[in-house]
C-alpha cells in the first residue's frame, strides 16, 4: 500500500509531532495531540502535502493604517505622476522609446533626490559610470551626492544595495540585468522575470524604493513577460514625438495613486524641464482661428487639459480616400465619419481626411468626439470657428450627446487660459458660477445648425 505522510500537532501549544503520542513533549500535556488533515493531496514532492505553515495575523477593514510615506523627487511632474511622492519599499517601471529621455529624466530625479539629504544610488548596465557622469555635467547635477554604479550582475547588486542602504536606487535597464542561476541571455524572457521579483521582493523586504527602466518593443509595449508589469507597484510610460519637444509621462498603473495621470515635460538642451501649465504651452503656437483647428477641453488623470485639434479634408485622387490620424484612434475617426453622414448628411466620400493632435499629445477618452466632429466639417466647409471657443462631448451611433465627466473643471481650465464660450451636451448639470458663454446641443444636428449654420450635403 502506498505510504501516507501524516501529521499530529499538539491542540494546547500547537506543537508539530511526526507521530501520535499519549503526552506532547513541548508542554506536558496529556491526550492533546491530534491528527491533523494534509492541506493538499498527493505526494509532498508535487504538493503542499501535509506539511502546514504559520498561521497568518488577519484584520478587518474598519483597521486604521498610517498615511504612506512619501518622499518627493524635486520634480513636481514626476511626484504628481506618482500619486504625491515616492512611497518607500515600492518598485516603479518606466517604458518609453529609445531616446526619448528615460535616463535623462531618472538622472534628474535620483540627483535632486539626494540632495534633499536622502541616499541615492544609480546603477547602469547599459552605460559605464564615465558616460552618466559626462551626461550629469550637460545637466548641471555634478553638485548632487548621487551614487554611480556600471553593473549587470544582480547578485553583486543586491549585495551592494544591502550594504550600502540606500532610499532609492535606479536600474538602467532591466532587460540588461542578469541572474547567475538561469542558463539564459539578458534580456530573455527567464532573466527578466527573475530579476523583476528579485528587484520587487527586495525592495519590499528592505523598504527601499527601486525605479525599473524596460525597453519596449515596436508596438510600444515593454519588452519581456507582462507578468513584470503585475509584479510592480506602478507602471510609466513616457511618450512623446520625435519632432517635438514636448514629453508626456503617464501612469497606466498606480497602486498608491490616480491611474491615467500625466506629467508634461519639455526637452531642452539642459535637460527636461516642468510644464506646470500644459495647456497654454500646447496652444502657444496655435495661429489666428483656421478652418479645421479646434480646441478641446480634456482632462487627463485629474489634471484639466486643452489641446487643439488639427484637421484637414481634401478631394482624393485614389480609389480609396485616405484616413490618416496622429494622437487619436482611427477607428473612433471611422466612427464620427459613419455618423457624419448617416445621421447628418455629411457625405466625405472621395475626400482624403487627416487629424492631428497639436504638440505630440495623444487623447484616449470619448469626450473628443464633439470636438473631433466641428473639426471635420470646419475643413471640409473651409470655415473657422471663434478663436474663444472650446467644445467637448461623446457622439452616440445615434447622433446624441452623452454627458461626460468634470465638465466644470475643464470650463475653468478653459476660461483661465481666456477661453469665453464652449458647446457641451445637454444633459450635463453646470453650475452659475463657471463664467462661460455655454451652449447646450441636444444631437450633432443640433450642433451643425448652431455653429455652422445650413450645410450642403
Amino acid at each position: 500500500m502506498a505510504k501516507t505522510n501524516l501529521s499530529f500537532s499538539c491542540a494546547s501549544c500547537g506543537a508539530s509531532h511526526k507521530k501520535w503520542a499519549g503526552r506532547c513533549d513541548a508542554c506536558g500535556e496529556w491526550n492533546s495531540i491530534q491528527e491533523q488533515a494534509p492541506l493538499a493531496a498527493g505526494p509532498g514532492t508535487k504538493t503542499l502535502g501535509a506539511t502546514k505553515g504559520r498561521k497568518v495575523q488577519l484584520s478587518d477593514l474598519k483597521t486604521e493604517d498610517k498615511p504612506l510615506p512619501r518622499a518627493n523627487c524635486g520634480i513636481e511632474e514626476l511626484d504628481r505622476v506618482l500619486g504625491g511622492g515616492l512611497v518607500p519599499a515600492s518598485a516603479v517601471l518606466v517604458g518609453g522609446d529609445p531616446g526619448i529621455g528615460k535616463s535623462t529624466l531618472l538622472l534628474q530625479a535620483a540627483a535632486r533626490f539626494a540632495l534633499t539629504g536622502k541616499k541615492a544610488i544609480y546603477v547602469s548596465g547599459e552605460e559605464a559610470a564615465s558616460q552618466i557622469r559626462m551626461r550629469a555635467q550637460r545637466l548641471d547635477l555634478t553638485h548632487s551626492p548621487v551614487q554611480l554604479a556600471s553593473e549587470s550582475n544582480l547578485r553583486d547588486i543586491l549585495t551592494t544595495l544591502e550594504a550600502e542602504q540606500p532610499d532609492l536606487v535606479v536600474i538602467d535597464s532591466i532587460q540588461t540585468m542578469w541572474v547567475d542561476h538561469i542558463d539564459s541571455a539578458p534580456g530573455s524572457v527567464s532573466q527578466v522575470r527573475a530579476v523583476a521579483h528579485e528587484l520587487t521582493t527586495f525592495a519590499k523586504r528592505k523598504g527601499i524604493a527601486v525605479i525599473l527602466v524596460g525597453h519596449v518593443t515596436k508596438e510600444g509595449q515593454i519588452a519581456g513577460p507582462r507578468v513584470v508589469e503585475h509584479m510592480v507597484d506602478t507602471v510609466l510610460y513616457f511618450e512623446g514625438e520625435r519632432g517635438h519637444q514636448f514629453r508626456i509621462l503617464r501612469a497606466v498603473k498606480n497602486r498608491f495613486g490616480p491611474a491615467d495621470e500625466i506629467g508634461v515635460f519639455e526637452m531642452t538642451g539642459a535637460g527636461l524641464d516642468e510644464v506646470r501649465n500644459p495647456s497654454a504651452l500646447f496652444l502657444s503656437d496655435r495661429e489666428k482661428p483656421a478652418p479645421g483647428s479646434v480646441v478641446f477641453a480634456g482632462i487627463e488623470g485629474t489634471r484639466p487639459l486643452l489641446v487643439e485639434i488639427q484637421a484637414l479634408v481634401a478631394q482624393s485622387a485614389l480609389a480609396n480616400a485616405r484616413r490618416t490620424v496622429v494622437g487619436w484612434d482611427s477607428g473612433r475617426l471611422s466612427m464620427i465619419l459613419a455618423v457624419l453622414e448617416s445621421r447628418c448628411g455629411l457625405s466625405f466620400n472621395g475626400m482624403d481626411v487627416y487629424l492631428n493632435i497639436a504638440g505630440g499629445m495623444r487623447i484616449s477618452e470619448p469626450a473628443a468626439d464633439l470636438a473631433v466632429a466641428a473639426a471635420l466639417i470646419s475643413a471640409r466647409q473651409d470655415t473657422s470657428l471663434a478663436g474663444d471657443l472650446v467644445i467637448f462631448g461623446e457622439i452616440s451611433l445615434s447622433g446624441g450627446l452623452r454627458p461626460i465627466s468634470q465638465a466644470e473643471a475643464r470650463l475653468k481650465e478653459a476660461k483661465k487660459l481666456g477661453f469665453s464660450g464652449a458647446f457641451a451636451p445637454s444633459r450635463m448639470k453646470l453650475a452659475s458660477t463657471s463664467g462661460m458663454n455655454v451652449k447646450k446641443v441636444d444631437d450633432v444636428g443640433t450642433f451643425i445648425a448652431d455653429c455652422f449654420g445650413e450645410i450642403e450635403a
